[in-house]
């Protein structure tokens, strides 16, 4: 099974003799040598209306095509899974109960975030807030789950250091034009942010988490905690079930970031990750990106799953 498709193979031979990293647009930007050199075939996907894009073949470790790659933007609630990341990697119990502390809805009251409505005073697992974190996009549990991981004695301490083991872990990942400042996305001091490059990156590193993969792919779930209470979250993510093979990854708007995506599909034994930041257009941007790297005929007709009216959008 060719891992590359065929009519893109010559494009990257032609960037692995030089070697660079493909990037969008008519230049590569060769991150490592910080050198500027000419795409063989810069068109890529047709249409795609993103600021900035990046398309991945995880299995290969190639890149397939960008779109302003390695321009830093804003990344909204993409941030979360950076945030997943960290929190599956701690080794961290992920049976282990977290108390829900009003805190965490206070902070999502005052910022005005999406939420997975957690209620205080109910035990939830780490592994019940990762779904309350990746499918609602909630943003108190993701700040459940920064006061859980973190160290310190305070919440702000546990926070703060849990923000360090984001940028810490980015750096591990080679993600060089990244910048966490917070757990979830609302950034404070205007310093979240990412590159689509980098973003694809972390978007396959997660994937080979089985716990974070297993989550991300579902399009709802019912998550019961001791007291009977049921939640049931909703996938934000509309391309999961409208398109064949789609397996994830974490959507994500904000006001300054517009709407981004993380995305991934299997087909034949080969999965490709891509970004998207900063588009009005996500969906059919990744239709169009996918039926590209996937080598298919146009499905620019996808009908997008619906949302319950009472479910979060992110």
């Amino acid at each position: 099974m060719r891992l590359i498709p065929k009519r893109k193979s010559a494009r990257i031979t032609a960037a692995a003799v030089v070697g660079a990293v493909l990037v969008g647009g008519p230049l590569v930007v060769n991150a490592n040598a910080n050198q500027t050199v000419q795409e063989e075939h810069p068109a890529g996907p047709p249409g795609v209306k993103a600021k900035g894009a990046y398309l991945l073949d995880a299995g290969a470790g190639k890149g397939m095509w960008g779109k302003a790659a390695d321009t830093k933007r804003e990344m909204a609630s993409t941030t979360k899974l950076m945030t997943a990341a960290v929190v599956v990697s701690s080794g961290v119990d992920l049976d282990r109960k977290v108390t829900v502390k009003q805190a965490y809805r206070d902070y999502v009251t005052k910022w005005g975030g999406s939420q997975a409505d957690l209620k205080t005073g109910d035990k939830l697992t780490v592994r019940q807030l990762l779904y309350g974190m990746l499918l609602p996009s909630g943003c108190d549990a993701a700040y459940a789950l920064a006061d859980t991981v973190g160290t310190g004695d305070t919440m702000a301490a546990r926070t703060k250091s849990f923000i360090s083991k984001m940028n810490a872990k980015a750096e591990q990942l080679g993600m060089k034009n990244t910048r966490y400042d917070s757990f979830d996305g609302i950034s404070k001091k205007n310093e979240n942010y990412s590159t689509p490059r980098d973003m694809a990156t972390l978007g396959k590193y997660a994937l080979g988490s089985k716990n974070i993969r297993k989550v991300v792919k579902s399009k709802s779930t019912k998550q019961e905690a001791p007291n009977g209470r049921v939640y049931t979250w909703t996938n934000t993510n509309r391309l999961l079930g409208s398109y064949k093979g789609v397996i994830g990854i974490k959507t994500g708007t904000g006001s300054k970031a517009g709407p981004c995506l993380i995305f991934a599909a299997e087909d034949g034994g080969r999965t490709i990750v891509g970004t998207i930041l900063n588009s009005g257009d996500r969906y059919p941007d990744a239709t169009k990106m996918l039926d590209w790297g996937l080598d298919k005929q146009s499905t620019s007709d996808v009908k997008l799953r619906k949302l319950p009216k009472n479910a979060e959008r992110d």
